[in-house]
Parts: C-alpha cells; structure tokens; sequence
C-alpha cells in the first residue's frame, strides 16, 4: 500500500508542474495588467512597480524565478493588498472554505446516502422513484440559482436565517452549506443507490436473511460497507470540487473565504494571487483523488489485492 501511494504521488508532480506552467502564461497572455485600472498611474511610478515584482523582467526569468519561489513555499507577494504575501491571504481564507466545504460534505452524505439507501430497499416504487427524481432536480440546479432561492424562501419570506455572512449570526452557516453540498448529495443518493442494489442481491444478503436477522442489520451491517464503496471513491473528487467550486457560494452569501479571495484577484489581474490559489488547490485536488484511491483500495478487498499483486 505505501508503495501504491508513493507511486501516485510521484506521478502527482507533472500534473502540478503543468497546472502551474498553463496559469503562469494564461494570466500573463490575458489582457491587462495588474496597475492597469480606471486611474492612470504615472509612468514613472508604474516602472518601479513593475521593477519591484518583476515584470520588466523577460517572461522566461519571471517563470523560472516564481518556481524557485514556490519551490521554497513562496507564493509571493500580492499586487492587490500591499504588505500581504499570497500565503497569509491563503491561510486567512482556507479555514473559512474549509469549514465550509466540511459542512457541504455532510449535507451531502446525510441526505444524499440516506436517499439513496431508501431508494436501494424497493427499487422500481415510489419509494425509489421520489428520492432519485429529487436528486435529478438537484444536478441541474446550479448554486448560482439555488442560493437565491433559498435566501429568498428561508431569510426574506419566512426571515428564519440570515442570508450572508459566516460565523457573525447564529444560523449563518446553514443556508451556505446546504447550497454548496445540495449538488453533491444528489450525485451521492445515484451512487448510494446504484451500489447498494448491487450489494443487495449478493449471495451473503440471502444468507443473513435466510438466517432470520432483522432487515436493518443486514443492511446497516453486512450492505453498507460494500454498497458504499462508489461514495468512497467519489468523496476525494467531491470534496476537492467543493473547495475548489466554492467562490460561487461565497460570492451568493458575502463569505469571505479563499474562494472570494480567488474571483477578486481575477478581477484585479492580481497575477500572484491567482496563482497561488490555483496551485494550492490544484495540490488539494490532487491529494484527495489519492486519499480516496487509498481509502477505495483499503476497503474492497479484491481491489486491495490487486494494488498488492502490482506491489
């Protein structure tokens, strides 16, 4: 198994390299800069800009100089808020998308696994038809469109929730993290379904039935760990695409977290900023598609002796 996660890790490295390599040139080919903006900075005062953070330099040294930079753990320095490095705007606004994103993933197992379970028990009835319709009408609704709703529904009409901010107002949390995970709880209910019916019609289902054990052990104990299994794989994807997705939430709800950071640095040209969010989570993604690989091959056996037998 370490030699399994070595592997993947090492094969981590060019996608990074890439990842890195494709912003570095997209951001600097884009048009505008990042002084560039309604008022006219002096000639003069924009040359020692440019000469402060390198950008008189040849394009060629620029990118060589920000590797051996973030080679050392050096994002740089912001453009946009002067006397901030990139890694103190990331580690100001990590925790609040993390904790975010953490609430969004619960959403998604609580109401996605159960729905997909219930469905699993009588398949082809009302019971499976309602749920699983449910879960179609939250993969086409986007954030975008739900969150307003939602603030509409919950903190205008009814005024039971606030409909911004994060951490300020008791309730605060809530509206945010059922936008943000409704989507993923939806993929999570087809996933949950579509593996538990599998499971269920195993062999060693019939026998613990045959045996007289009561329905919700047979599931909760002998169904759920190997019907499970496609949730499993897909929570390191999940959980990296709502970290990495959540600017639109933040944006909807006035969270200042590191997605908001990353949507005004676009806007800003702030070449730093956005290359250090991008780097930072392109490195998250990639770290939690390979814990959910280890995670996947621990708990299925048979996958479990392949990785061995590759070892």
């Amino acid at each position: 198994m370490a030699r399994f996660f070595l592997i993947r890790l090492l094969q981590a490295i060019p996608v990074l390299l890439v990842v890195i390599t494709v912003t570095f040139f997209l951001v600097r080919f884009a048009p505008g800069g990042p002084f560039d903006g309604e008022k006219q900075v002096e000639p003069s005062v924009k040359r020692a800009l440019e000469a402060q953070y390198r950008l008189d330099q040849p394009l060629a040294n620029q990118y060589f100089a920000y590797l051996g930079d973030l080679f050392q753990g050096d994002l740089g320095p912001s453009f946009k808020y002067p006397g901030r490095s990139v890694n103190e705007l990331i580690a100001t606004g990590f925790p609040v998308t993390a904790e975010l994103g953490f609430y969004a993933i619960l959403v998604a197992l609580a109401l996605g696994g159960t729905a997909g379970v219930i469905a699993a028990l009588k398949p082809n009835t009302a019971q499976d038809y309602i749920p699983m319709s449910t879960a179609m009408i939250g993969i086409c609704m986007p954030a975008f469109l739900l969150g307003p709703l939602l603030m509409l529904i919950f903190g205008i009409w009814l005024e039971w929730l606030p409909v911004s901010g994060w951490g300020d107002l008791p309730g605060d949390k809530i509206l945010p993290s059922f936008t943000l995970g409704a989507a993923y709880a939806a993929y999570v209910a087809r996933l949950s379904r579509g593996g538990m019916l599998e499971v269920l019609s195993q062999d060693y289902i019939r026998t613990a039935r045959a045996k007289g054990l009561p329905e919700y052990i047979v599931v909760l104990k002998h169904g759920l760990r190997g019907g499970m299994l496609p949730v499993v794989a897909y929570l390191g994807p999940a959980f990296a695409g709502i970290l990495s997705g959540s600017f639109v939430v933040e944006t909807v709800f006035q969270i200042h977290g590191l997605g908001r950071f990353y949507v005004q640095a676009a806007f800003n040209r702030d070449y730093t900023l956005i290359l250090g969010t991008t780097v930072f989570l392109a490195g998250l993604i990639i770290l939690f598609n390979l814990l959910s690989d280890v995670l996947a091959a621990y708990l299925n056996p048979r996958l479990r002796a392949e990785v061995r037998g590759k070892a």
